[in-house]
């Protein structure tokens, strides 16, 4: 069974991991296997009035619901595409006074899509939420003790004029919620900001070093005229070669962490024993926790758990700088803990990638971007040896540690850099989702820039410096920069 003709993709027995997807056809990097609409979707509670309730893009100024004052929109053309989702929650939320949490609301929609379109909403879906796994069973007394409370907000929530529903069922749709939601990031693709349920993505099974990828697309609600629109949905795209008949995984969390950390974290967030061959094998382990070659094993082991606690401190440290805005605290921490790892992890250790990447954000911040972008570039180093090459979390670190380069004046490190995460982010993300937009517009510019360092490096300096400044050129710069501009064409 197929989702469509054009989805080279079918529905196979994967054994122990039960159902999977497997693909019909060979595929290659980059290419969208299939694509999905989410079944329902909700802002979380945290942007619920920065981020359109729609399209899950961010928004500075957003229009507000005049009737629900909750839900927030890009503007009235958002809203009126949202509305035939959003009046049955509208007219909820004002009977209950209030909206509540992310989850009962999820819960809601989901009821409601399945009330007026069925439990199977469209010919393309492969399952219902009915059949996904809720893994309620396995719940320690903690997570039923919040299951429990779930319910109870629920049913004080849900219409009292619908058909009421048994607390066994609903339990099983806030289970199929927890293990099965996935995460939707906004416009740019930083920042996750809502959540969504996604039946057939739910079908695609976990390997810590997967062949597949998953990004939204938030779709087009610009159009005045709705027929015009085109719908929120998911992309599954191919991370590399993948052979006829080989099954499609996906990571469910993030590879930058030892094997045992990860299965600890999918057992706990997902019920389930991970055996993936990284996992199974402890496959780049060695890299993420190793040290330099001291010529004394003993007296090494003593210095690596003296660095690793001191590690283990200054993040704390840190975070507590970071929440009170003492960014130049954050720095001292960051340079002195460095100072001590340098001498004995190497650059694959996490301790000192996190440490890396929290001192880079940090100093660019501070537009400290010399000492920022010596920082991302030991980092991206790191992250190459042991991220998948087309991983997306990869690609978006090389993009920033470009960008801070560029700032920086590196501006032939950046412009690289710049076009290397474009690479990656063309097979993650496609050609046509704006944060390859953005790299595609940033690899023009360091292209130009780079082109003036080489033909004047000093009119370069003086360009850069005017722009970091938000200072006029003075003319005689002016009269270089036209030259340079002549030259060119």
């Amino acid at each position: 069974m197929t989702l469509e003709k054009k989805d080279p993709v079918e529905v196979f027995n994967a054994g122990n991991k039960g159902r999977g997807l497997r693909t019909t056809k060979a595929l290659v990097a980059g290419d969208v296997i299939f694509t999905e609409a989410g079944y329902a979707a909700v802002v979380f509670d945290s942007m619920s009035m920065d981020v359109c309730h729609n399209c899950f893009r961010r928004q500075a100024n957003p229009h507000r619901c005049a009737q629900c004052k909750f839900a927030h929109y890009c503007d009235r053309t958002c809203q009126r595409a949202a509305w035939d989702e959003h009046k049955r929650e509208c007219a909820a939320i004002r009977t209950a006074g209030r909206a509540p949490k992310e989850s009962v609301r999820l819960v809601a929609r989901a009821m409601w899509r399945m009330q007026k379109h069925g439990a199977k909403a469209v010919d393309s879906q492969l399952t219902t939420l009915d059949f996904l796994q809720d893994h309620v069973s396995d719940m320690a007394a903690d997570d039923l003790k919040e299951l429990e409370d779930d319910v109870q907000r629920f049913q004080e929530y849900w219409p009292k004029s619908r058909r009421s529903l048994s607390k066994e069922y609903i339990s099983h749709l806030f289970g199929v919620i927890k293990v099965n939601g996935f995460a939707l990031s906004d416009q740019r693709g930083l920042q996750a900001v809502g959540v969504g349920i996604f039946p057939n993505l739910c079908l695609v099974n976990h390997d810590c070093w997967p062949n597949c990828t998953v990004i939204l697309n938030h779709g087009n609600q610009s159009a005045l005229d709705p027929a015009l629109h085109s719908q929120r949905r998911i992309e599954l795209r191919a991370l590399g070669p993948i052979e006829e008949g080989e099954e499609l995984s996906v990571s469910y969390v993030d590879f930058l962490n030892v094997a045992k950390d990860r299965q600890k974290s999918l057992k706990k967030q997902y019920y389930f024993e991970c055996m993936c061959e990284h996992c199974s094998k402890g496959l780049k382990d060695d890299l993420m926790m190793a040290t330099k070659d001291t010529g004394d094993k003993k007296a090494a082991a003593e210095q690596a758990k003296e660095v690793t606690e001191l590690s283990l401190k200054t993040f704390e440290k840190v975070e507590v700088a970071r929440l009170t805005g003492d960014f130049e605290t954050v720095v001292k921490l960051c340079r002195e803990c460095l100072q001590k790892q340098d001498a004995l992890l190497a650059d694959t250790h996490l301790h000192q990638l996190r440490l890396l990447c929290t001192a880079s954000e940090v100093l660019s911040y501070l537009r400290n971007f010399k000492e920022a972008a010596e920082c991302a570039n030991r980092m991206v180093a790191g992250y190459a040896k042991l991220y998948h090459p087309n991983n997306a979390q990869l690609g978006m670190a090389i993009m920033r540690a470009g960008v801070t380069n560029w700032h920086a004046g590196n501006i032939e490190q950046g412009h690289n850099m710049i076009c290397q995460a474009y690479g990656i982010l063309l097979v993650t993300h496609g050609p046509h989702h704006p944060i390859t937009h953005d790299l595609e517009m940033m690899r023009t510019q360091t292209e130009m820039e780079l082109r003036m360092f080489r033909q004047n490096e000093k009119v370069y300096q003086c360009v850069r410096e005017a722009a970091l400044l938000g200072q006029p050129l003075s003319e005689p710069v002016k009269e270089q920069v036209k030259e340079l501009a002549m030259a060119a064409k």
